[in-house]
């Protein structure tokens, strides 16, 4: 209403102007024609308010966040002030607006230049939409664009991302089509989160379980089924294929990180934190220069970050921490510490030699 109160003195003047005695045809003309283009524009404005309502109302709604409108307000918006813009260059030179319009045809390629992004922007926005690949709320990652965080505002041209570090990154739409980016929705509407992390074991620490080991073993809870299961098919194996040779090289034995691995997948199955309908792994990986990997996959019951990182960390603690258990070691590069102690120890044994 604001806005069309401001078109009510432009058309006392628009109308009164021809009572008003000595002035010339021409005044009368420019006049009158500023006078319409003005009220147009106030017409244009007062539709613009109108769309802004509209969205501030659908906002409101439940379903705003996962559907939003606010692309297509702004498209509507253009074609509004586009139209407006139109009428109002038609009046000021007295002519038709259907001669301008038919007179676009000529300018095409000028305008796809000009509206070059509102356009890629538009059909990204009804990809986006009609495959419901973003929502407002939406965890999102897109390194290339250093966007971590979540989505706070979808519009026709940007979408708005609030980092963890409380920085905004804003995304041309377009590029949320023609780059690729990851969101985080489906971890969150699943009720957990991915733990997939390797531990290196050192090479050299990886043997066979003497019978004193294997028996001391029992001392863990979590292990007493999987060594009787274990000790059943061992024994069930070197019967059929070695059943008089006393050689321990022909006869099939368990290893420390086979008996380590046991005892991690039965650890996490045993965890309170850990979700126990979804996949659950303990696999090794290639060996290489960093020694074996033993990777850890499985899922938290919870996708809160806090709580997902500590539930993480108390799992690899107790497993880092009950390896020499098995007689196993982590790998990793020797320190300077390391060089320094071998020197000491050198000068110490010349030392004594001397």
């Amino acid at each position: 209403m604001r806005h069309l109160s401001n078109a009510v003195p432009a058309f006392i003047i628009e109308r009164g102007i021809v009572l008003v005695p000595n002035i010339p045809e021409s005044a009368v003309s420019v006049v009158r024609g500023a006078a319409a283009a003005f009220i147009v524009y106030t017409i244009a404005r007062a539709i613009d308010d109108v769309l802004d309502l509209l969205n501030e109302t659908y906002e409101h709604d439940p379903d705003a966040a996962r559907r939003p409108i606010k692309g297509y307000i702004q498209l509507g918006k253009i074609a509004i002030y586009g139209a407006a813009a139109i009428i109002i260059i038609a009046i000021l030179i007295g002519e038709s607006p259907i001669l301008l319009l038919s007179g676009l045809g000529a300018v095409a390629a000028v305008l796809m230049l000009i509206f070059r992004d509102t356009i890629l922007s538009l059909v990204a926005s009804v990809q986006l939409r009609s495959n419901d690949m973003l929502r407002v709320g939406d965890w999102i990652t897109m390194p290339q664009l250093n966007a971590d965080g979540d989505v706070i505002d979808i519009a026709l041209h940007t979408v708005k991302v609030q980092n963890f570090d409380k920085t905004v990154t804003a995304i041309p739409t377009y590029r949320l089509i023609s780059d690729s980016f990851q969101n985080w929705r489906g971890m969150r509407e699943s009720g957990g989160r991915r733990i997939k992390r390797a531990i290196q074991i050192d090479v050299k620490t990886v043997d066979f379980v003497s019978e004193e080991d294997w028996q001391s073993f029992r001392r863990f809870v979590l292990l007493r089924p999987y060594l009787e299961e274990k000790q059943a098919e061992l024994d069930k194996w070197n019967a059929k294929v070695a059943p008089d040779e006393d050689e321990t090289v022909n006869r099939r034995r368990p290893t420390n990180v086979g008996t380590f691995r046991a005892y991690t997948l039965a650890y996490l199955k045993a965890h309170p934190e850990v979700d126990q309908g979804k996949t659950m792994l303990v696999r090794q990986l290639a060996p290489g220069e960093m020694g074996l990997p033993l990777e850890i996959y499985c899922f938290t019951s919870t996708t809160a970050w806090a709580e997902y990182e500590r539930i993480q960390a108390d799992i690899f603690d107790h497993l880092l921490a009950i390896l020499p258990e098995f007689g196993l070691l982590l790998y990793q590069h020797p320190s300077g510490h390391d060089f320094g102690g071998l020197g000491k120890l050198e000068l110490r044994e010349v030392a004594e030699a001397s």
